[in-house]
């Protein structure tokens, strides 16, 4: 999973005309460390897709832009636009995880 440091990159990122997965969360967010422990399976099932991560904390006016509000939420962008969003509350098993990328791509 690569990380997105930038505004322009996240907006280059997401103009893809491919489903882009994207993972926003924070060094201090608990839910977000428990969500790594489990993500590596999921990404090698979905290695067919380009994911990236999004710390909230250095890029909050995309997190804001994007609705955001809980963390780790799991975003899909095509062509720059939101596509579905998986909020934290959602998120916390590979179950939901799961669900939401078989429902969304």
């Amino acid at each position: 999973m690569e990380a997105i440091h930038t505004t322009d990159k996240f907006n280059e990122t997401i103009g893809s005309d491919r489903p882009v997965i994207v993972k926003f969360e924070a060094d201090w967010c608990p839910d977000c460390r428990r969500m790594d422990m489990f993500i590596g399976d999921i990404l090698e099932e979905y290695k067919g897709y380009d994911w990236y991560n999004v710390n909230r904390d250095e890029l909050p006016e995309i997190a804001e832009k994007y609705e955001v509000m809980g963390i780790p939420s799991i975003l899909i962008f095509k062509d720059g636009n939101k596509k579905a969003h998986l909020h934290s509350a959602n998120a916390k098993t590979p179950e939901e995880v799961e669900e939401f990328l078989q429902a969304s791509l």
